[in-house]
């Protein structure tokens, strides 16, 4: 551990602007990527760049590349990573070396494979999007103009129900208009509630908000002048059959973009706008964990760190300690 914290410091991660040309064992290794593993054009570039890196570090430690042994792949991963490589770069990087290890392993010409049972460090678990409140609000409340009122009114019902009930893009495509005889999800207008099917074939209710409700009402008024005879899908295409993912979602994209939101939208970044600003409201964990039908409290624990987040960014520009002192 020493050893690769050492070589983390003391070797300065090659990023050549002009890199030499590669040994003529390595060059026919890229060949066969080429031409026998059929590789994309940008895969191979990835892999040349991964054995520049190999090449320029080896050289820098005086190790000839069929004697490395593990300790020293250590030492250069750790390399990549205090100088600032992201760990999936590092795991890219690694598997190019571990390719080339293992195809001059088949031809006899190396007697181990140092970059085995290696990987690379652990990547953080990226926060999931949310949108601030007040974009949030703005795209439930944006109106198309001189859009097709039937559509305008079924993409508001649409942002509404995702953002006012946190569902799914999957759940809020098998709403159906009424809980008949098979069916995955409704929503109860006289009890405010809607009723899904959620992931592991799990039911869950949770309630709808006026607005929503609102919003709900002047859909259903519309749908019938789309709807085919017998769809009992709530929210239906021109065509008159059941919106897909896709379609919700080229639907979301194009609603924030009239908004004047200045970031792509997508379906689940409403789930995880109501689940974080609920948090910041009531604070009760437990609660939108059975909100958003999660079977863990650890993954609802998610939205706490967004919630710090917020906490942070009002501190930060709010608070006269916070500054920070100028010149």
């Amino acid at each position: 551990m020493a050893r690769a914290a050492k070589a983390a410091t003391a070797v300065a991660v090659p990023e050549p602007t002009s890199p030499p040309v590669l040994p003529d064992d390595l060059q026919q290794w890229l060949l066969h990527l080429k031409t026998e593993r059929r590789l994309a054009p940008r895969s191979l570039e990835l892999y040349t760049d991964a054995l520049h890196r190999l090449v320029a570090l080896a050289g820098q430690d005086g190790v000839p590349l069929r004697t490395a042994q593990p300790h020293h792949v250590r030492g250069w991963m750790a390399a990549l990573h205090g100088g600032g490589l992201a760990p999936r770069s590092i795991a890219l990087i690694l598997s190019a070396w571990r390719g080339l290890y293992r195809w001059w392993g088949q031809n006899g010409e190396v007697a181990l494979n140092p970059v085995a049972g290696l990987r690379a460090p652990k990547a953080p678990k990226p926060l999931p999007k949310a949108l601030s409140v007040e974009h949030a609000v703005a795209l439930a409340e944006h109106e198309s103009d001189g859009a097709d009122p039937a559509l305008a009114a079924r993409d508001h019902c649409i942002v509404e129900l995702l953002y006012g009930c946190g569902l799914r893009v999957g759940e809020l495509i098998g709403l159906d208009i009424g809980a008949g005889e098979g069916a995955l999800g409704w929503v109860d207008v006289a009890d405010a509630t809607v009723h899904v099917m959620g992931k592991g074939s799990k039911r869950r209710s949770g309630p709808v908000g006026t607005a929503a409700l609102e919003a709900l009402q002047r859909w259903l008024a519309q749908r019938a002048l789309l709807a085919a005879p017998g769809e009992r899908a709530l929210f239906v295409s021109r065509r008159g059959t059941r919106l897909t993912d896709s379609q919700v979602r080229s639907r979301l994209r194009r609603q924030a973009l009239q908004a004047g939101l200045p970031t792509s939208v997508h379906p689940h970044m409403l789930r995880h706008s109501y689940a974080s600003h609920l948090l910041q409201s009531s604070g009760d964990l437990r609660a939108v964990q059975e909100l958003l039908g999660h079977a863990s409290i650890t993954t609802t624990q998610i939205y706490t760190r967004l919630d710090f987040q917020h906490l942070a960014k009002v501190y930060d520009q709010a608070h006269p300690r916070a500054k920070k002192k100028e010149g």
